[in-house]
C-alpha cells in the first residue's frame, strides 16, 4: 500500500473515536486579504489539537504489531500528552506520561480527565529534556513503547488524515496549505500525502523556534542554542529527523519566521471578531497571512489552525503583547522633580487618549529628583511621538525601556 492507502485507512479508522475536524471558509480573513480563507479547525478536534491523530495511528498499529504491548509512554507538557491520553482510554491500554515539574496544573488536570483511569502521570525534571530522559529510561526499563510526538513514521501517517480530510471536504485542489510547524509532523504528513503535485505551501515557525528553516539552510536538523517558549505548541529546539527528510527539499523563502508578539494581534483578532480560540501555536498559519498578502491574491487558501488549548490566565499576557506589538502601549522610567506640583505638570502633557496603566512611585529624601515606572496605553501608535515631544518641552525627562529586554523583564 502507498502512503496515500494508509493515510486514508487512518483516517477511517480514526472515525471510531472522533468525527473528521471542520473545514470552514472564513468570511473575515477572506475579505481583509481578498482570497478564499478556509480554515481546518483542529482547535474542535477532541483534544483541541491534531495531536490525537498521530498518537491514535502509532498506538492502533502497535497493538496490530503486538496485540500484547500494554503500556505506552509519552513525554509532554501539552497537546501530545493529551492527545495519548484520549487514545489509551479509547483503547483500554495504559499510557505513562511523563510531563515537567513546571507544568501548569491546568495542562496537568486536563490530561488527567482525558485518559482518566488509563493513565498515570510523572511529574519530573524542571525541563523537557530532562522529563524526556527520564521516560525513554522508564521505557527502557518496563519494555514499553515509546510515543514520540512527532518524528516517527506512523505519528508522521497519522497525521497526514489531516490532508486526506482537506482533499475531502474541499471538493477541489486548494492553490496553498498553509501549515504552522514545531516538530514536523503534521507539515510532512500534509505534504508527503499530496505529493510533488500537491498545491504549494507556506509553513510558519514561531520566530523564536525557527528549527526548519535552520535545518533547510544546513541541510540537516541542527539544534537551536536558545528558544522562545511562548509558542510553547511549536517551539521546538529541534526539527525531527523523519520529518526533515519529508520537508528537507521546501525552499527557504517558503519559510516564515513569525514573530511571537504579532501571533497576540492575531490571537485576540480570531477571539474577539470571530469568537474562535487559538493557541499561540493555532494562531500561526492565520497570522503568516500578513506576510504573504501578495503571493494569495485571489487564490484558494486552507489554513491549519491546529490546536486551541488556550490557558485564559495568559490572557494578560497576551494582551499586552499586542498592544506593545501595534505600538499602543508603552513603559516608561520618568525623572520627576521633587517639587509641589510636579506631578499635577506632568499629567496636564498627557494626550486626551493617553491612558495611565501602570505608575509606580516612592518619594525619596535628601534628592531633587525620583524616578517613575509609567506605562501608558493610547489608541494610535503616533500619540506617543507627540508625547514626547510634550514631555521634553516641558521639562520633563521620560525613557523609554518598553524594547529593552533587560530592564523590561526585572521591572514590568
Amino acid at each position: 500500500m502507498t502512503f496515500q492507502d494508509n493515510a486514508k485507512t487512518a483516517c477511517e479508522n480514526m472515525r471510531a473515536l472522533f468525527k473528521r475536524t471542520p473545514l470552514h471558509r472564513n468570511d473575515h480573513l477572506s475579505d481583509k486579504f481578498g482570497a478564499e480563507i478556509w480554515l481546518k479547525r483542529e482547535d474542535m478536534s477532541p483534544v483541541r489539537s491534531y495531536k490525537i491523530r498521530g498518537a491514535f495511528n502509532a498506538i492502533s498499529k502497535a497493538l496490530a504489531t503486538a496485540p500484547d504491548q500494554r503500556v505506552f509512554v509519552c513525554a509532554s507538557a501539552g497537546n501530545h500528552a493529551q492527545g495519548v491520553a484520549r487514545v489509551c482510554a479509547h483503547f483500554g491500554v495504559k499510557g505513562v506520561i511523563y510531563m515537567p515539574v513546571t507544568t501548569p496544573k491546568q495542562k496537568v488536570e486536563k490530561t488527567r480527565i482525558f485518559g482518566g483511569d488509563a493513565i498515570e502521570i510523572v511529574l519530573e525534571g524542571d525541563y523537557f529534556d530532562e522529563t524526556l530522559a527520564a521516560s525513554q529510561a522508564y521505557c527502557a526499563q518496563q519494555g514499553a513503547h515509546f510515543l514520540s510526538p512527532f518524528d516517527d513514521a506512523d505519528v508522521i501517517e497519522g497525521q497526514a488524515s489531516v490532508a486526506v480530510e482537506i482533499e475531502a471536504q474541499l471538493g477541489r485542489a486548494a492553490d496553498m496549505i498553509v501549515l504552522p510547524v514545531g516538530g514536523g509532523g503534521l507539515s510532512a504528513g500534509v505534504t508527503r500525502y499530496f505529493g510533488a503535485h500537491g498545491p504549494a505551501y507556506t509553513f510558519a515557525e514561531p520566530a523564536g523556534g525557527a528549527s526548519l528553516a535552520l535545518a533547510v539552510e544546513n541541510g540537516a536538523p541542527i539544534a537551536l542554542e536558545n528558544i522562545d517558549s511562548f509558542v510553547d505548541g511549536a517551539a521546538v529546539a529541534k526539527i525531527g529527523a523523519q520529518t526533515f527528510e519529508c520537508l528537507k527539499d521546501f525552499k527557504s523563502d517558503q519559510i516564515y519566521a513569525v514573530p511571537e508578539d504579532r501571533i497576540c494581534t492575531t490571537i485576540l483578532e480570531m477571539l474577539n471578531i470571530e469568537g474562535i480560540v487559538l493557541e499561540p501555536a493555532g494562531a500561526l498559519s492565520l497570522d503568516v497571512l500578513k506576510d504573504i498578502r501578495d503571493q494569495i491574491q485571489g487564490k484558494t487558501v486552507v489554513c491549519v489552525t491546529s490546536g486551541g488549548n488556550f490557558d485564559f490566565e495568559r490572557l494578560p499576557e497576551v494582551k499586552e503583547r499586542a498592544q506593545q506589538y501595534l505600538g499602543l502601549k508603552k513603559y516608561f522610567m520618568l525623572r520627576l522633580p521633587q517639587r509641589p506640583g510636579a506631578l499635577k505638570d506632568f499629567l496636564g502633557l498627557l494626550g486626551p487618549n493617553d491612558d495611565i496603566a501602570r505608575f509606580e512611585y516612592m518619594k525619596k529624601s535628601a534628592r531633587n529628583f525620583g524616578t517613575v515606572l509609567i506605562g501608558i496605553e493610547t489608541t494610535r501608535e503616533e500619540n506617543f511621538t507627540a508625547l514626547q515631544e510634550r514631555m521634553t518641552l516641558g521639562g520633563f525627562a521620560l525613557q523609554d525601556i518598553t524594547g529593552d529586554p533587560t530592564i523590561a523583564d526585572l521591572v514590568i
